[in-house]
Parts: C-alpha cells; sequence; structure tokens
C-alpha cells in the first residue's frame, strides 16, 4: 500500500499567501492564475503578480474554481459565475 502524506493550510483573517505559494500549494503555473485573476475568478492584493498576496478567501475561491475545472470541465468565466452564485446563494440563506 502506498503511504500518503497530507498536508494542510490554517485559514484565518490574517492569511495571506504569495503567488509563489499559491502555485506550490495547488501545483498550478503563475500563468494560471494570473488568468484566473484577470477572469475575475480570485482577487490578489498588490499591483504586479510578484506583490499579489491572497486571502483566504480567494485561497478557497481557487481551490473551488480549480476542482470545478478538473471534474466538471468548467472554464475561467463558467467557474467565476458558478462561484459568484453560490456565495450570493450562502448570503441569502
Amino acid at each position: 500500500m502506498q503511504e500518503k502524506i497530507l498536508t494542510g493550510v490554517v485559514l484565518d483573517e490574517n492569511f495571506r499567501i504569495t503567488l509563489v505559494e499559491v502555485c506550490r500549494i495547488f501545483e498550478v503555473s503563475a500563468e494560471r492564475v494570473i488568468e484566473l485573476v484577470d477572469e475575475g475568478v480570485i482577487e490578489a492584493e498588490g499591483r504586479e503578480p510578484q506583490q499579489w498576496r491572497f486571502d483566504a478567501t480567494a485561497f478557497e475561491r481557487l481551490r473551488a474554481a480549480l476542482r470545478l475545472e478538473r471534474d466538471l470541465g468548467v472554464n475561467p468565466a463558467g467557474a467565476a459565475l458558478a462561484l459568484d452564485l453560490l456565495e450570493e446563494l450562502r448570503r441569502l440563506r
């Protein structure tokens, strides 16, 4: 049987993560993350990608967007729409 090591990230209101860290954690390219920011899937704090910081909300939205893409073949614009609608639904409840 193959062993797997699970790691986790604690998310709180002070959580901030760089573009490099996001790429490492999610195993995606910087270009992919930049595309998701450009499409409005996630928001980054900072002017340039080298200065970007992502908060817990962006982290969770990115995780969900990548799963939508992987599992359902949803494109970035569709992921942004789906995540916005889910967020609105949570707010209404």
